[in-house]
């Protein structure tokens, strides 16, 4: 069931002052008192009062800090994402709620036509900002939102009545919608990331599907064949007869609808059509897993109706996202990557394949998320000559890769900026510096941005001395 945009909300709570709480509060607030009763927020128990807070209850909006407890009696609390809901801040909320759901939930419902959602553990930002420029090339109107920045509530009352949401989900978002049903939907991979969230990676990969559960049989779910969570999800969504099409960059894949490589071409087959779209290397974006996010993001644009040359110009025109794989220089022959959003194991392994053998200088660490290393391990001794291992997680990290004999050289340092002199010092002409942490930054930076803005500030500094 699609919730009227002219329902009555009633008295709502928001849980969490940070971005995504704000911008649910000020929307609600924007609706008292038309739709709306009542707003209340629940910063947290970190939170404080200060000059947000008193902007938002300039607007009406009853502010608590400094606690997890919710009190009160609600119709509707919207969560921020990174809230679990298996902590006392969300349970609590439910007690006294009606029902607790997502911003992204709230935004749909506010909105519920016209999206893409894009999940999966990694590859989300490329595939969304993809997809984005595809659409915008091929003449729709479409804008990037969730995750990767804006929140969905933010760009509602701009939102143009032809407009296109394309939504980075994560599993914290996608595990709190209800009724949200997207036009196209996208599951790159699932591989092991937030368990000290979710649990278990069944609770995780569940979360991921929910991206799924609303959809019908004139929508198209996208949906790796490369691993077995995404197999299985899949397997799903043809029972319940939805359109499946399965991506990889493994194999051809059959069925009506697929997405593949045939050699080194992008291949696209939508109802037994198929477009050869272009080469690899033809793309800005490096890495058989940023084939795959090509391939996913022409899915996108070609079933809303972008024609095929204006997605071959779109791929070749697209440039790296920062901090995904990002050219952050060369001096002295050394090339340096800015790899910050590799916040997990997975996504390094990836990262790794888009240089040749032997020819990389990897820096590794930050904040511990006690995940298994072994794949890892073996991936980082297979590609890399060097690896540079710093911050919290630094010292598991190489006891991991000395575990075995290998050629691969370990290096310890503290922190990001003593890592960078080693590796400096480590590397030689031809080679690249990648700066793919594996792990969160929240050992020494607020986020992963602020880090590979470090990185790359290192790499400007040390190209300025050498002018």
């Amino acid at each position: 069931m699609t919730v009227s945009s002219r329902e009555h909300l009633g008295s709502v709570a928001v849980l969490g002052l940070g971005r995504t709480g704000e911008a649910a509060a000020r929307y609600l607030a924007s609706l008292v008192p038309s739709r709306v009763d009542s707003v209340t927020l629940f910063g947290g128990a970190a939170s404080a009062p200060g000059e947000r807070t008193r902007a938002l209850e300039d607007l009406g909006v009853a502010v608590t800090c400094g606690t997890d407890e919710v009190t009160g009696s609600y119709d509707l609390a919207v969560a921020s994402p990174g809230i679990p809901d298996t902590s006392d801040f969300f349970l609590s909320a439910a007690a006294c709620s009606a029902e607790v759901v997502g911003e992204p939930e709230l935004a749909w419902r506010e909105s519920p036509e016209r999206w893409v959602a894009v999940t999966g553990t990694n590859g989300k930002t490329t595939t969304t900002s993809l997809a984005t420029h595809l659409l915008q090339g091929g003449g729709l109107t479409a804008e990037s939102v969730g995750n990767i920045g804006l929140p969905p509530i933010e760009a509602i009352a701009g939102r143009p009545a032809d407009g296109w949401f394309v939504a980075e989900l994560s599993s914290f978002q996608l595990a709190t919608t209800r009724l949200f049903h997207p036009r196209v939907a996208v599951l790159l991979n699932v591989t092991p990331d937030h368990l000290e969230w979710h649990h278990t990676m069944e609770a995780y990969a569940a979360a991921k599907e929910r991206a799924f559960a609303n959809m019908g049989a004139g929508d198209l779910a996208v949906i790796s064949a490369d691993d077995d969570w995404c197999r299985a999800a899949a397997e799903r969504a043809e029972a319940r007869g939805l359109r499946v099409c399965g991506l990889s960059v493994e194999r051809e894949v059959e069925g009506p609808c697929a997405a593949f490589l045939r050699g080194s071409t992008l291949v696209v087959r939508l109802d037994g059509v198929e477009h050869e779209l272009t080469q690899t290397s033809d793309l800005q974006i490096f890495g058989a897993h940023n084939a795959e996010n090509a391939l996913a993001a022409s899915v996108v644009a070609l079933e809303l109706g972008v024609a095929p040359d204006d997605v071959r110009r779109g791929l070749a025109s697209f440039s790296p996202i920062e901090h995904r794989i990002e050219p952050a220089g060369e001096v002295g022959g050394v090339r340096f990557v800015n790899d910050s959003k590799a916040t997990n194991t997975d996504s390094v392994e990836k990262a790794l394949t888009a240089f040749d053998k032997g020819s990389i200088v990897v820096l590794l660490g930050g904040h511990d998320k006690g995940t298994d290393l072994t794949s890892l391990a073996s991936a980082v001794r297979e590609r890399c000559r060097v690896a540079v291992c710093f911050g919290e997680a630094g010292e598991r990290i190489a006891r991991a890769l000395e575990g075995e004999s290998s050629a691969l050289e370990v290096v310890r340092a503290p922190h990001l900026r003593e890592a960078f002199s080693a590796a400096l010092a480590a590397a030689r002409p031809g080679e690249t510096v990648l700066l793919s942490p594996a792990c969160s930054s929240f050992d020494e930076f607020n986020n992963m941005a602020e880090r590979g803005r470090l990185f790359k500030d290192l790499v400007r500094d040390l190209a300025a001395e050498g002018e």
